[in-house]
């Protein structure tokens, strides 16, 4: 069986570190608000390259706590509109409605994947407040063109920065681009933790202190609360567990490319499709989606012959129950990427060999629906 992603062994690639790093937290007796998470916190600030960082619970929360603030600090106000890409996992959208403020659909592009620039700018109301860009699947979704609007409009450029931890634009990375960021270290991201964990990233201190207070309650001073705020704090495991695996994420990343660019070299047919390649800086491949108008079938087929693949996402978020206020929408780009995409296993244990495999098995898949369609035209 090759796995989409195989956590145990990613996890006993670095066993020795983790094991060393918990213990060490373990036999301090400190397991909130210590150490541990003032080291992550200044150690992955460096890394984004802002000057803040807060660890919360988790990469929901972060944005929520990004937009809250904004609008404690009179900066936005509930029914203000932000826009976001119609085709983003549903958190990016929840950190929205959770504050009372309006999610803009706007489509991405189908080779690129990531929100239509040419786009946006038709979207803008007198209401608009932000931008809320996703680095989804591992890509940078940030462009010039996206600065000069929000410099333009005076919109405050969030990013959704859950799936692309090492990412950059030139010489900056995701997360650092904007006004602020959100960040997940959800096990399966490329910067995992063991649990749920998250952070926010920022240059403006008045941000990041709002931030921090909201998530503690509300308090920044013991037992006076100045918000009605809620616990979303990073704790001290989950921070030491980072510290160990964020010294290594430019190397797993690394390997993540290598698995990626020999997809993007052996994978060739039409019933195949891949997104726009990028440069290995603007790509960190949490994800390596294709694109198949069978994608049903082809999932199936792989897991025939032992392969995990996943869909990301099936249901687009306006398509959503909770969302169903927006199913009129016309969003014809998102929905033939959800009807389409398939996630290839990738990931900083998959060797080659596994690699090699299932590009054999996409070519005999497309040559057995080549062979079924020349049979049928010939009828």
């Amino acid at each position: 069986m090759i796995k989409f992603l195989d956590l145990q062994k990613v996890t006993q690639k670095y066993a020795a570190e983790i094991h060393e790093a918990v213990s060490r937290v373990v036999d301090s007796g400190w397991y909130l608000q210590g150490q541990e998470v003032e080291r992550f916190e200044d150690n992955f600030a460096s890394y984004i390259g802002t000057d803040y960082c807060i660890g919360v619970g988790n990469g929901l929360d972060a944005l929520i706590w990004i937009y809250r603030a904004y609008i404690e600090l009179g900066v936005m106000r509930p029914g203000d509109e932000v826009i976001v890409p119609a085709n983003t996992f549903i958190a990016s959208i929840l950190a929205i409605t959770e504050n009372g403020l309006k999610p803009i659909f706007v489509e991405p592009r189908y080779n690129t994947l990531e929100i239509d620039d040419t786009k946006i700018e038709k979207a803008i109301t007198e209401r608009t407040k932000s931008i809320l860009l996703v680095h989804l699947y591992g890509r940078c979704a940030f462009t010039e063109r996206i600065g000069e609007i929000c410099k333009k409009f005076n919109l405050k450029l969030v990013e959704d920065n859950a799936q692309a931890h090492g990412c950059r634009f030139e010489d900056r990375k995701t997360g650092s681009l904007g006004d602020a960021a959100g960040h997940s270290f959800y096990p399966g991201k490329n910067l995992g933790a063991f649990g749920d964990a998250g952070a926010v990233t920022t240059n403006d201190s008045l941000l990041a202190e709002t931030v921090r207070t909201l998530a503690n309650y509300g308090s920044s001073k013991k037992y006076v609360f100045k918000y009605t705020g809620r616990n979303s704090r990073l704790d001290e495991i989950q921070a030491a567990v980072l510290n160990v695996k964020l010294r290594h994420l430019d190397d797993d990343n690394a390997h993540r490319q290598i698995i990626a660019n020999y997809y993007y070299d052996h994978i060739n047919h039409p019933l195949i499709q891949l997104p726009l390649r990028l440069n290995d800086r603007q790509n960190v491949y949490h994800l390596f989606p294709v694109f198949c108008e069978q994608r049903d079938e082809l999932q199936k087929y792989l897991s025939e012959k032992g392969v995990q693949t996943l869909i990301h996402y099936p249901i687009p978020p306006h398509k959503q129950e909770c969302y169903r206020q927006y199913a009129h929408l016309s969003l014809p780009v998102t929905e033939k990427i959800h009807q389409q995409e398939l996630s290839l296993p990738i990931s900083p244990v998959m060797d080659m060999a596994e690699v090699g495999r299932v590009i054999e098995l996409l070519k005999n898949y497309t040559a057995k629906v080549s062979q079924v369609n020349i049979h049928s035209s010939s009828d």
